[in-house]
């Protein structure tokens, strides 16, 4: 499974993913820096790739489009905290979600909560 990395999250956390062996990259990386949330969003579909951001407005595109692609996890409550502690988040839970992930699915992640939600969204809840 491929992660891409949204431009709010560090490139760093890319780093510490690729260490746990995750395959991720950064916008960055593919010229996506200043690309607008659709653009991000249809290259992610396009490419399969998960979309890891703070910005919900993946979650709207996801609403809007009714889409089922490209998974997203949302990170939410660690805005504030360094990239170290959103790599550790996500290794600490990438691996046990990665079934809902591969299927479609959107994904509230903090320090305190972890809720996945089956797309398109206003399917079927866990």
């Amino acid at each position: 499974m491929n992660y891409l990395l949204d431009a709010n999250p560090s490139p760093q956390v890319v780093d510490a993913l690729g260490a746990a062996g995750y395959s991720a990259s950064h916008v960055g990386d593919h010229g996506l820096l200043t690309a607008s949330d659709d653009e991000i969003f249809d290259w992610a579909a396009e490419s399969g790739a998960v979309v890891i951001t703070a910005d919900s407005d993946f979650a709207m595109l996801l609403a809007t489009r009714r889409a089922s692609t490209p998974s997203v996890m949302l990170l939410r409550d660690v805005a504030d905290q360094p990239p170290a502690v959103h790599a550790k988040l996500l290794v600490a839970n990438l691996g046990a979600i990665e079934p809902e992930l591969a299927s479609g699915a959107i994904v509230s992640l903090s320090p305190a909560r972890l809720r996945i939600r089956a797309l398109p969204i206003g399917e079927t809840e866990t």
